[in-house]
């Protein structure tokens, strides 16, 4: 299993998890109970946790395209069909409001 903490606006807005039954999203209770913004359209705020076979769109469009993705895929010797692999490594510091970090 694997998580990731989803930064929005400096604020730790929910967490990202891949693990044997596909992926999750999830907002953190206090980002949902303070107003905070959906990190997507496609995600709106909720309560309930998302759950997709293949990572959700919204987070597979913050991976880099081209030639920064094989830089990315070659400096860290990631496989490119690795999208969570990919993202965690090449998404802490995006372009825009939203960053990855991975969780232990």
């Amino acid at each position: 299993m694997r998580r990731a903490k989803v930064i929005y606006r400096d604020k730790r807005a929910g967490t990202l998890t891949e693990d044997e039954e596909g992926y999750h999203f999830q907002y953190e209770h206090e980002y949902f109970m303070e107003g905070g913004e959906a990190v997507s359209l496609t995600l709106p705020l909720q309560e309930e946790p998302y759950h997709s076979d293949v990572l959700f769109p919204f987070f597979d469009g913050l991976i880099p395209e081209g030639w920064i993705l094989d830089i990315v895929e070659k400096n860290w010797k990631i496989n490119e069909k690795d999208r969570m692999g990919i993202l965690l490594v090449a998404c802490k510091d995006c372009i825009g409001a939203v960053s990855i970090e991975p969780l232990a």
